[in-house]
């Protein structure tokens, strides 16, 4: 069978186009990303401008045209967080179904980290035991964890790098104030919730395992859980820059973290398109996905992440696979 998924976000429209069959991963045939711009284009009653809705309907136009060319015969179109959570938003629903004949649809944040938990967990096998997964979108940043395919705790919380970026940090080069505030808005919204996922970082109380016992490891290493230990594993565009930024061979570090936010913070955007894998549409919001990224790893005691390239738009694509293969 021949599927797609349509991601709607703040930075572009991606299609992924495969080719599937129940027991095995899908093959991709075709990728294609249309620009929709939208992280700069919310007005202060939270709609999306005149100008951004026509970016995202030509977006879409564009994807689901080259979907019909490529013979796609099940099609799931996503709006994420910055769409849904706009005050216009049926309107866009409204413009995109008579422009491009779908139908956009929408998870929750925490849906949505329970589909991208379920791709992490599928990528690195049930073997791996507990996980505990950070996702940092445009407009929300997620947190889960658990040791099945789906999580046991699922977290969404409005600290996507776009809207930080539109909503506290302003100059670019940014001010030291502003990297600290932001800073402690994330390290207090992140532990508000930290109780719900202690048990998967070492203040849960974890028994210690070897690795601890022998002195090496990170803060989740060696402190153990019925079936493994928790590894903990990060998703999204804004982890894969950073860690190509801050970090080496798809892990990234706090200790990176904490070096790169002065030096980012001091750059302006042109400057941070030229470090190597940072798109120039994202360079203004890597500084708040540092930041965030950091925030995060302190608030929940962790020292690294391992950077998984599968995310949102593989889970949906798996989750499909699976329903169209169930009796």
């Amino acid at each position: 069978m021949r599927l797609a998924v349509l991601d709607v976000g703040s930075n572009a429209a991606h299609l992924h186009v495969v080719d599937a069959r129940p027991g095995g991963p899908p093959q991709s045939v075709f990728r294609l990303k249309a620009p929709t711009l939208l992280a700069d284009s919310v007005d202060d009653d939270g709609a999306l401008s005149d100008d951004a809705v026509d970016r995202l309907v030509s977006a879409v136009t564009e994807t689901v045209d080259a979907s019909r060319r490529h013979a796609v015969t099940d099609l799931i179109p996503l709006a994420t967080a910055t769409i849904r959570d706009a005050t216009n938003v049926e309107e866009i629903r409204h413009r995109v179904r008579e422009a491009a004949g779908i139908e956009l649809r929408s998870l929750s944040g925490e849906d949505e980290a329970r589909v991208t938990f379920l791709a992490v967990r599928r990528w690195l096998d049930r073997s791996a035991g507990p996980v505990l997964l950070l996702d940092i979108g445009g407009a929300t940043a997620e947190i889960a964890a658990g040791t099945g395919e789906l999580p046991d705790v699922a977290v969404s919380l409005p600290l996507g790098a776009a809207r930080i970026t539109r909503t506290m940090l302003p100059c670019h080069p940014a001010r030291p104030r502003d990297v600290a505030a932001v800073h402690r808005h994330v390290l207090r919204s992140v532990r508000a919730h930290a109780a719900r996922v202690d048990g998967y970082t070492h203040k849960g109380g974890f028994a210690r395992g070897d690795g601890a016992a022998r002195g090496g490891g990170t803060a989740l290493d060696g402190y153990a859980r019925p079936g493994g230990t928790a590894r903990p594993i990060a998703t999204s565009k804004t982890f894969k820059q950073l860690a190509r930024v801050a970090g080496a061979d798809g892990r990234l570090t706090l200790a990176g973290l904490r070096d790169w936010i002065p030096r980012l913070a001091a750059m302006r955007p042109e400057e941070r398109a030229e470090l190597p894998g940072v798109a120039a549409s994202r360079s203004r919001q890597l500084l708040a996905g540092a930041i965030i990224a950091a925030a995060m790893m302190e608030a929940l005691d962790i020292t690294h992440v391992d950077v998984c390239p599968w995310a949102l738009r593989e889970g949906l694509l798996l989750r499909r696979i699976t329903e169209l293969s169930t009796p």
